[in-house]
C-alpha cells in the first residue's frame, strides 16, 4: 500500500451500506469489551508472572497494554474495517471513498473513541445530533460506521 494513493488502498464493497445508528454501535463496543478485557486478562497475569507473583504497575506495562489494545482494533480495523464484535453487528468503518481506514486514521479513531468514552459517552451520543450520524471519532478520522446489508440467501 502507498501512503497517499487512495486508489492502492483496498475498496470495500459499499453496496446497501447505511450509516449505524446509535444503538448497533454499542452493541458492537459492548461484544469488543469483552474480547478486549480477555486480551488484558491474559496480558496480566502474563506482567504478574514477569513481576515474580506481584501485580505489574509499572508505567512500561500499562503502555504496553494500551498498546497491545490498539492492535487489536487498529489491525482490525485497517484490514477489514471491521472486529469480531462488530462483524456479528454487521458493521463496518470505511473512509467516505468506501476504503479501509489508514493506520493514521485508526490511531486517531482510537485515541478520540477513548476521550469519548471518558466524556461519559458524549462522543457516541453526538451521533444523535449529526446529520450524517458521526461520532466524535468519525469526524476526526474522516471515517464512517455503515451497517452493512444482510446477505442473500440463494
Amino acid at each position: 500500500m502507498v501512503r497517499g494513493a487512495p486508489h492502492s488502498r483496498r475498496r470495500l464493497d459499499p453496496q446497501g451500506a447505511r450509516p449505524a445508528g446509535l444503538m448497533r454501535r454499542l452493541g458492537g463496543v459492548v461484544y469488543d469489551a469483552f474480547l478486549v478485557m480477555a486480551l488484558l486478562i491474559v496480558l496480566g497475569f502474563i506482567g504478574v508472572a514477569v513481576n515474580g507473583g506481584e501485580a505489574n504497575q509499572s508505567p512500561l506495562f500499562r503502555s504496553l497494554l494500551l498498546v497491545a489494545m490498539f492492535a487489536f482494533f487498529g489491525g482490525c480495523w485497517s484490514r477489514s474495517g471491521m472486529t469480531l464484535g462488530m462483524q456479528a453487528w454487521r458493521l463496518r468503518i470505511e473512509t467516505p471513498q468506501g476504503h479501509v481506514p489508514t493506520l493514521q486514521q485508526c490511531l486517531i479513531r482510537f485515541v478520540v473513541a477513548g476521550l469519548s468514552l471518558g466524556a461519559c459517552g458524549l462522543g457516541y451520543v453526538w451521533q444523535l445530533w449529526d446529520p450524517e450520524q458521526r461520532s466524535w471519532q468519525d469526524i476526526a478520522s474522516g471515517t464512517r460506521v455503515v451497517v452493512l446489508p444482510k446477505p442473500r440467501r440463494e
